[in-house]
Protein backbone atom coordinates (compact mmCIF):
# COMPACT_ATOMS: atom_id res chain seq x y z
CA UNK A 1 0.00 0.00 0.00
CA UNK A 2 1.22 4.02 -0.86
CA UNK A 3 2.84 4.88 2.19
CA UNK A 4 4.08 1.36 4.10
CA UNK A 5 7.94 1.42 4.14
CA UNK A 6 10.06 -1.43 2.61
CA UNK A 7 12.63 -2.99 4.79
CA UNK A 8 15.97 -3.42 2.92
CA UNK A 9 18.32 -6.23 4.68
CA UNK A 10 21.84 -5.17 3.44
CA UNK A 11 24.04 -8.55 3.56
CA UNK A 12 27.51 -7.79 5.92
CA UNK A 13 30.75 -6.52 3.60
CA UNK A 14 32.84 -9.24 2.91
CA UNK A 15 36.75 -8.79 2.90
CA UNK A 16 37.20 -8.98 -1.38
CA UNK A 17 41.18 -10.06 -0.63
CA UNK A 18 41.86 -13.21 1.91
CA UNK A 19 43.47 -12.49 4.89
CA UNK A 20 46.67 -14.61 6.62
CA UNK A 21 45.43 -16.74 9.22
CA UNK A 22 48.00 -18.34 11.71
CA UNK A 23 47.53 -21.81 10.23
CA UNK A 24 50.37 -24.74 10.62
CA UNK A 25 52.01 -25.28 7.49
CA UNK A 26 54.08 -28.88 7.10
CA UNK A 27 57.05 -27.31 5.40
CA UNK A 28 58.97 -29.66 2.91
CA UNK A 29 61.13 -27.36 1.37
CA UNK A 30 61.20 -22.90 0.69
CA UNK A 31 63.44 -20.87 -0.86
CA UNK A 32 62.95 -17.25 -2.30
CA UNK A 33 60.76 -18.73 -5.15
CA UNK A 34 59.18 -21.72 -4.21
CA UNK A 35 57.03 -23.28 -1.55
CA UNK A 36 56.79 -26.66 -0.86
CA UNK A 37 53.55 -27.73 1.44
CA UNK A 38 52.81 -31.15 2.78
CA UNK A 39 49.13 -30.59 3.07
CA UNK A 40 46.99 -31.97 5.57
CA UNK A 41 43.42 -33.54 4.62
CA UNK A 42 40.62 -31.57 5.76
CA UNK A 43 42.82 -28.32 4.79
CA UNK A 44 40.98 -26.67 1.39
CA UNK A 45 43.54 -24.90 -0.77
CA UNK A 46 41.92 -21.92 -1.52
CA UNK A 47 39.36 -19.48 -0.63
CA UNK A 48 36.04 -20.71 -2.37
CA UNK A 49 32.30 -20.96 -1.65
CA UNK A 50 31.75 -21.84 1.51
CA UNK A 51 35.21 -21.92 2.28
CA UNK A 52 36.31 -18.26 2.98
CA UNK A 53 38.93 -18.65 5.84
CA UNK A 54 41.34 -21.23 6.98
CA UNK A 55 42.83 -22.05 3.78
CA UNK A 56 45.98 -23.27 2.33
CA UNK A 57 45.86 -19.09 1.42
CA UNK A 58 45.02 -17.61 4.28
CA UNK A 59 48.06 -19.62 5.80
CA UNK A 60 50.49 -19.32 3.15
CA UNK A 61 49.82 -15.15 3.34
CA UNK A 62 50.19 -15.59 6.86
CA UNK A 63 53.14 -17.10 6.53
CA UNK A 64 54.68 -15.72 3.10
CA UNK A 65 53.45 -12.19 3.83
CA UNK A 66 53.49 -10.02 0.33
CA UNK A 67 56.55 -12.39 -1.07
CA UNK A 68 53.41 -14.88 -3.06
CA UNK A 69 52.91 -14.73 -6.86
CA UNK A 70 49.83 -12.70 -7.83
CA UNK A 71 49.41 -14.44 -11.43
CA UNK A 72 46.56 -16.77 -9.67
CA UNK A 73 44.47 -13.73 -8.65
CA UNK A 74 44.24 -12.05 -4.91
CA UNK A 75 42.55 -15.25 -4.20
CA UNK A 76 44.87 -17.39 -5.17
CA UNK A 77 47.80 -16.02 -5.62
CA UNK A 78 50.78 -18.63 -5.78
CA UNK A 79 48.69 -21.29 -6.50
CA UNK A 80 49.76 -23.69 -9.71
CA UNK A 81 48.29 -26.90 -9.18
CA UNK A 82 45.44 -27.89 -6.45
CA UNK A 83 44.64 -31.16 -4.26
CA UNK A 84 41.13 -32.17 -3.00
CA UNK A 85 40.68 -30.94 0.33
CA UNK A 86 40.50 -34.25 1.33
CA UNK A 87 43.15 -35.31 -0.02
CA UNK A 88 46.72 -35.07 1.70
CA UNK A 89 50.75 -34.47 0.15
CA UNK A 90 52.55 -32.34 -1.49
CA UNK A 91 52.33 -29.09 -3.50
CA UNK A 92 54.05 -26.46 -4.38
CA UNK A 93 53.38 -22.80 -4.30
CA UNK A 94 55.19 -20.47 -6.46
CA UNK A 95 56.40 -16.86 -4.60
CA UNK A 96 57.28 -14.90 -7.30
CA UNK A 97 55.70 -14.32 -10.83
CA UNK A 98 58.60 -15.82 -12.71
CA UNK A 99 58.57 -18.62 -10.57
CA UNK A 100 54.67 -19.24 -11.29
CA UNK A 101 55.11 -19.11 -14.84
CA UNK A 102 57.49 -21.34 -14.99
CA UNK A 103 55.90 -23.82 -12.77
CA UNK A 104 52.37 -23.34 -14.87
CA UNK A 105 54.49 -23.90 -18.31
CA UNK A 106 55.61 -27.62 -16.52
CA UNK A 107 52.05 -28.43 -15.52
CA UNK A 108 51.09 -27.38 -18.92
CA UNK A 109 53.33 -30.04 -20.57
CA UNK A 110 51.83 -32.68 -17.95
CA UNK A 111 55.07 -34.37 -17.56
CA UNK A 112 56.14 -34.88 -20.51
CA UNK A 113 59.04 -33.11 -21.60
CA UNK A 114 60.44 -34.87 -18.33
CA UNK A 115 60.77 -31.99 -15.56
CA UNK A 116 57.89 -32.84 -13.63
CA UNK A 117 56.68 -35.66 -11.74
CA UNK A 118 53.55 -36.45 -10.18
CA UNK A 119 52.71 -39.51 -8.36
CA UNK A 120 49.88 -40.57 -5.96
CA UNK A 121 49.04 -43.76 -2.95
CA UNK A 122 45.67 -44.76 -3.59
CA UNK A 123 43.85 -47.46 -1.44
CA UNK A 124 41.21 -49.16 -3.76
CA UNK A 125 38.23 -51.69 -3.45
CA UNK A 126 38.78 -54.82 -5.34
CA UNK A 127 42.19 -55.33 -7.32
CA UNK A 128 42.64 -53.60 -11.09
CA UNK A 129 42.59 -56.80 -13.91
CA UNK A 130 45.98 -56.09 -15.08
CA UNK A 131 48.88 -55.50 -12.85
CA UNK A 132 49.71 -52.23 -14.06
CA UNK A 133 48.43 -50.08 -16.85
CA UNK A 134 47.02 -47.05 -18.52
CA UNK A 135 43.44 -45.45 -17.98
CA UNK A 136 42.52 -42.76 -21.00
CA UNK A 137 39.68 -41.40 -20.47
CA UNK A 138 38.38 -37.53 -21.21
CA UNK A 139 36.63 -36.25 -18.11
CA UNK A 140 33.63 -33.23 -17.97
CA UNK A 141 31.48 -31.74 -15.57
CA UNK A 142 28.69 -34.14 -15.13
CA UNK A 143 25.76 -33.07 -16.80
CA UNK A 144 23.81 -34.31 -14.08
CA UNK A 145 25.36 -33.50 -10.63
CA UNK A 146 27.65 -29.89 -11.40
CA UNK A 147 29.50 -31.20 -7.74
CA UNK A 148 31.24 -33.99 -9.80
CA UNK A 149 33.61 -35.04 -12.44
CA UNK A 150 32.58 -37.67 -15.38
CA UNK A 151 34.21 -39.69 -18.01
CA UNK A 152 33.00 -37.80 -21.00
CA UNK A 153 32.83 -38.00 -24.88
CA UNK A 154 31.98 -34.22 -25.54
CA UNK A 155 33.39 -32.05 -27.51
CA UNK A 156 34.72 -29.81 -24.47
CA UNK A 157 35.82 -32.84 -22.73
CA UNK A 158 39.58 -32.62 -21.72
CA UNK A 159 41.97 -35.27 -22.02
CA UNK A 160 42.82 -37.13 -18.99
CA UNK A 161 45.34 -40.04 -18.65
CA UNK A 162 46.66 -41.86 -15.64
CA UNK A 163 49.22 -44.44 -15.14
CA UNK A 164 49.11 -47.02 -12.52
CA UNK A 165 50.44 -50.25 -10.76
CA UNK A 166 49.42 -52.68 -7.98
CA UNK A 167 51.53 -53.12 -5.30
CA UNK A 168 49.94 -54.94 -2.49
CA UNK A 169 46.65 -56.48 -2.15
CA UNK A 170 44.82 -57.23 1.05
CA UNK A 171 42.22 -60.69 1.58
CA UNK A 172 41.48 -63.51 0.05
CA UNK A 173 40.01 -63.26 -1.82
CA UNK A 174 41.20 -59.59 -2.31
CA UNK A 175 39.00 -56.99 -1.24
CA UNK A 176 41.05 -54.49 -1.73
CA UNK A 177 44.12 -52.93 -2.42
CA UNK A 178 47.30 -50.59 -2.73
CA UNK A 179 47.91 -48.69 -5.93
CA UNK A 180 50.70 -46.20 -6.96
CA UNK A 181 49.15 -43.69 -9.45
CA UNK A 182 51.01 -41.44 -11.91
CA UNK A 183 49.39 -38.24 -13.45
CA UNK A 184 50.61 -37.60 -17.19
CA UNK A 185 47.54 -34.94 -16.71
CA UNK A 186 46.17 -33.47 -13.95
CA UNK A 187 42.55 -32.71 -14.04
CA UNK A 188 40.24 -32.16 -10.99
CA UNK A 189 39.20 -35.57 -9.50
CA UNK A 190 41.21 -37.55 -11.77
CA UNK A 191 42.48 -40.39 -9.71
CA UNK A 192 39.43 -40.84 -8.40
CA UNK A 193 37.03 -40.46 -11.10
CA UNK A 194 39.80 -42.80 -13.32
CA UNK A 195 39.73 -45.87 -10.86
CA UNK A 196 36.02 -45.74 -10.31
CA UNK A 197 35.73 -45.92 -14.41
CA UNK A 198 37.54 -49.26 -14.01
CA UNK A 199 35.44 -50.37 -11.44
CA UNK A 200 38.11 -50.06 -8.46
CA UNK A 201 37.08 -46.77 -6.56
CA UNK A 202 38.72 -45.38 -3.51
CA UNK A 203 38.13 -46.92 0.20
CA UNK A 204 36.02 -43.89 1.85
CA UNK A 205 34.84 -41.92 -1.54
CA UNK A 206 31.47 -40.69 -0.83
CA UNK A 207 31.49 -39.28 -4.18
CA UNK A 208 32.81 -41.65 -6.46
CA UNK A 209 32.95 -44.75 -4.34
CA UNK A 210 29.29 -45.18 -2.87
CA UNK A 211 28.35 -47.52 -4.66
CA UNK A 212 30.86 -50.08 -2.89
CA UNK A 213 29.57 -48.82 0.90
CA UNK A 214 28.59 -52.79 1.51
CA UNK A 215 32.16 -54.03 0.19
CA UNK A 216 32.92 -52.79 3.46
CA UNK A 217 30.83 -55.64 4.94
CA UNK A 218 33.94 -58.10 3.83
CA UNK A 219 36.37 -56.12 5.89
CA UNK A 220 37.53 -57.13 9.33
CA UNK A 221 36.54 -55.56 12.45
CA UNK A 222 39.81 -53.19 13.29
CA UNK A 223 39.44 -52.78 8.88
CA UNK A 224 36.24 -51.25 9.55
CA UNK A 225 37.44 -49.28 12.42
CA UNK A 226 39.96 -47.97 10.13
CA UNK A 227 38.22 -47.09 7.16
CA UNK A 228 35.43 -45.31 9.64
CA UNK A 229 38.93 -43.44 11.32
CA UNK A 230 39.93 -42.38 7.64
CA UNK A 231 36.82 -40.72 7.09
CA UNK A 232 37.87 -39.29 3.73
CA UNK A 233 38.84 -40.71 0.05
CA UNK A 234 42.55 -43.20 0.33
CA UNK A 235 44.51 -40.91 -1.51
CA UNK A 236 48.01 -39.46 -1.27
CA UNK A 237 50.41 -37.53 -3.09
CA UNK A 238 53.25 -38.96 -2.21
CA UNK A 239 56.33 -37.78 -4.98
CA UNK A 240 55.87 -34.16 -6.36
CA UNK A 241 59.39 -33.45 -8.39
CA UNK A 242 59.74 -30.40 -10.86
CA UNK A 243 62.14 -28.14 -12.36
CA UNK A 244 63.65 -25.15 -10.03
CA UNK A 245 62.01 -21.83 -11.67
CA UNK A 246 65.39 -20.36 -10.94
CA UNK A 247 67.98 -22.79 -10.46
CA UNK A 248 66.68 -25.46 -13.12
CA UNK A 249 67.89 -27.93 -10.42
CA UNK A 250 65.71 -31.08 -10.63
CA UNK A 251 64.35 -31.33 -7.28
CA UNK A 252 62.25 -34.40 -5.82
CA UNK A 253 60.33 -34.13 -2.76
CA UNK A 254 58.64 -37.50 -1.07
CA UNK A 255 56.01 -37.28 1.38
CA UNK A 256 55.44 -40.61 3.81
CA UNK A 257 51.47 -41.87 4.12
CA UNK A 258 49.72 -39.79 7.10
CA UNK A 259 48.45 -41.93 10.25
CA UNK A 260 45.36 -42.79 8.55
CA UNK A 261 46.19 -44.40 5.77
CA UNK A 262 49.06 -46.26 7.46
CA UNK A 263 46.09 -47.32 10.37
CA UNK A 264 44.12 -48.68 7.54
CA UNK A 265 46.87 -49.88 5.78
CA UNK A 266 48.09 -52.12 9.21
CA UNK A 267 44.21 -53.17 9.37
CA UNK A 268 44.01 -54.42 5.72
CA UNK A 269 46.86 -56.33 6.35
CA UNK A 270 45.40 -58.01 9.18
CA UNK A 271 47.57 -56.38 12.05
CA UNK A 272 46.37 -53.69 14.74
CA UNK A 273 48.62 -51.24 16.48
Amino acid sequence: MPGNKVSVIVPLAVVAEPLGETIPLDIAHEDADVIVIDKPAGLVVHPGAGNATGTLVNALIAHCGDSLSGIGGVKRPGIVHRLDKETSGLLVVAKTDAAHQSLSQQFAAHGRDGRLERSYLAIVWGVPERNQGTISASLARSTTNRQKIAVSRAALAREAITHYEVLERFGNPPVASLVRCRLETGRTHQIRVHLAHIGHPLLGDPTYGAGFRSAAARLSDAAKEALKALNRQALHAAILGFEHPASRQALHFESQLPHDMTALLDALRGTHT
